[in-house]
């Protein structure tokens, strides 16, 4: 893949999780914006209010399956289309199912409270916890783009060379996700207001932007050099497994 499609499809959902924030700025949505009874119910909560930049990665998640759909590669329209809806309804169920936060947040604020709880120390329990939620988050999101179809073309290499390539996508991915999370669920302690219970304002879109750029950034970089590696396609499905997929997230 040439180098601008490369950074195109990386960046793209960066792109769309800052949009998606700079929407929430000038419309001045909030808490009091009028949504459906039912809808309301389910994202307003604690996890919104503790973790709201969480939002901005679902998008950035979403993103992400979309931008591989639309991305060159050998994959067909019709895996496209239904690799594309099978991907984003699992990362929308990981992500929003039983209410916001959904099996994500639930996993890391579950694991690193009770790591705080048998007493490990407080840093060591927020970096399990953002462990856990950066492994189901890179899983589900790295599932979705190994069903909607890989951009790029693949390359032919041995089997226990591509798991190797598989083992390493993987590590790093979850590397990159997890200081993500890292960052993302620090949004309150480095000085974001109480949004979405009030509008955001300059002080937090500025806070809210850094935040974002700096979680994404490190997977950014890593889609861009993986797909601008002509080693990058060379998991075939014969290394398969969920290797193969999570290092593609």
């Amino acid at each position: 893949m040439s180098m601008p499609a490369a950074w195109i499809v990386a960046a793209a959902p960066l792109a769309a999780a800052l949009l998606a924030l700079a929407t929430a700025y000038a419309t001045g949505f909030d808490q009091r914006t009028a949504m459906p009874p039912d809808v309301a119910s389910r994202f307003y909560g604690f996890f919104l209010d503790r973790y709201p930049l969480f939002a901005f990665a679902l998008v950035y998640g979403l993103a992400r399956i979309v931008a591989v759909a639309l991305a060159p590669g050998r994959a067909s329209i019709v895996r496209r289309l239904i690799g594309a809806a099978l991907g984003l309804a699992l990362v929308l169920g990981v992500s929003l199912h039983p209410t916001f936060g959904g099996l994500v947040l639930r996993a890391g604020f579950g694991t690193g409270s009770g790591a705080f709880l048998n007493g490990t120390p407080m840093p060591v329990s927020y970096a399990l916890g953002a462990a856990a939620a950066a492994g189901l988050f890179g899983t589900a999101m790295g599932l979705g783009t190994t069903l909607t179809g890989r951009p790029g073309y693949p390359v032919r290499q041995g089997r226990l060379r591509a798991l190797m390539l598989g083992l390493v996508g993987a590590l790093a991915a979850f590397l990159a996700l997890w200081i993500g999370a890292g960052l993302i669920g620090a949004a309150r302690d480095a000085g974001l207001g109480p949004w979405p219970r009030r509008p955001l304002d300059g002080h937090d879109l500025a806070i809210a932007a850094i935040l974002i750029v700096a979680a994404s950034l490190p997977h950014v970089l890593l889609v861009a050099f993986r797909l601008r590696s002509p080693r990058r396609n060379g998991v075939t499905a014969a290394s398969g497994g969920l290797i193969a997929r999570a290092g593609n997230a």
